[in-house]
């Protein structure tokens, strides 16, 4: 796997993740891209590519902002003198509901139509136009379809008929970029995150085109943002249609946020029943940092770093993010560079994992011999490299 920039294999400004092994004995893998010198009208000309030996086609993602899965929500956590665990106060808990729609033409090896729900960062509903209904995803939802079938009713059929409002509303999309023929993919995410501590909601509803940013909606002017030349026919037909500007207002700051209240309420105690995860000790080569990797975790309010003589270290560390897997649990990792030191130093480190709710620490020494490598795995390239 790696990133290209105009089609060109970068090897600057990236950084090869390991390949990593997940409980169902399937491999994970990650390479990371520093997007600090890169324009915002530059993103487009990055993407990402991963290659799988015996597949001939190749996963290509592009850079796309919509596309990214952040670490919003996560509170820090810290244990008081009586070992009891204690929020960071000046960090509150965000919490967060979406909905995501695609539609795509042109491309039959996917479908024309797919819709999802993720509360909690956590995927709850899906419903794709090869489906006859939409199906839960997750316990939480499946719980609350044997309580309350009706609401779950009015969601299903929401989903379904979704499609043509979202076709009726996009169809101007192609017209206005000149590209009427070939493979085209709109897609939509709106929602809201809440924080529980200032009550404050930061509703979004923003649409991409064939893999870019394509409009957002601005809440205070209740008028559209054009990422592009190709949206600003669109932006404008949009910015006079104030009934609708107004419609997709209150769904984001009035509508979201109340289901979202709503849905915290009936999962309080569901949601944070703790789940401990895996933690592994990582290296790429002899001379790579160490990688501290949990996953398996649930919630996601979690934190892990590293320790030199029982005291966190701020500095040689390098904080990854936290993300989800495919069974809605969460992720994360620490690295530790120990270029400088000693291998008679190595015991004096710890890795600590603290997940909200639970009482004890997940402590892993730094012992080299407890420590998996990248050795052995083998490269890919096309027939041309």
């Amino acid at each position: 796997m790696f990133w290209r920039k105009d089609g060109e294999e970068l090897h600057e400004d990236v950084d090869q993740g390991e390949i990593l092994p997940n409980p169902d004995g399937s491999f994970q893998m990650r390479v990371d891209l520093n997007i600090s010198s890169v324009t915002p009208e530059d993103w487009r000309r990055y993407d990402c590519v991963f290659q799988l030996s015996g597949v001939r086609e190749d996963v290509v993602t592009r850079l796309d902002k919509a596309e990214i899965r952040t670490n919003w929500g996560n509170i820090g956590i810290r244990k008081d003198e009586g070992g009891q665990q204690i929020l960071n106060s000046t960090i509150s808990v965000k919490h967060s509901l979406k909905f995501h729609a695609m539609i795509s033409s042109g491309n039959p090896n996917i479908p024309d139509y797919m819709a999802a729900a993720n509360f909690e960062e956590v995927e709850m509903a899906y419903y794709d136009s090869n489906m006859k209904t939409p199906e839960p995803r997750h316990a939480l939802m499946r719980i609350l379809i044997q309580n309350n079938q009706q609401d779950w009713e009015g969601m299903s059929e929401g989903y379904i008929n979704y499609e043509q409002l979202l076709r009726v509303q996009t169809d101007s999309f192609k017209q206005h970029s000149n590209q009427t023929g070939g493979v085209h993919i709109i897609q939509q995410m709106l929602g809201c995150d809440w924080d529980d501590e200032t009550e404050k909601v930061i509703g979004y509803n923003q649409y991409g085109y064939n893999g870019e940013d394509f409009l957002t909606f601005d809440l205070e002017t209740e008028t559209w943002i054009a990422a592009n030349p190709q949206a600003d026919t669109t932006k404008q037909e949009w910015d006079g249609n104030t009934a609708n500007n107004q419609y997709w207002k209150n769904i984001v700051i009035n509508v979201y946020p109340f289901w979202l209240k709503k849905y915290l309420i009936y999962a309080s105690g569901f949601l944070d029943r703790p789940e401990l995860p895996s933690v592994s000790l990582l290296q790429k080569t002899p001379s790579s940092p160490v990688s501290c990797h949990a996953t398996g975790f649930f919630p996601h309010r979690a934190v892990m770093f590293w320790r030199k003589d029982g005291e966190e270290l701020h500095e040689d560390v390098d904080q990854g993010e936290t993300l989800p897997n495919h069974d809605g649990s969460f992720q994360m990792r620490v690295d530790l560079d120990i270029s400088s030191v000693t291998p008679e130093d190595w015991r004096r480190y710890d890795c600590v994992f603290q997940l909200f709710g639970v009482k004890e620490d997940i402590v892993t020494k730094l012992d080299k011999a407890v420590i998996r490598t990248n050795e052995g795995k083998s490269e890919i390239r096309g027939d041309g490299d």
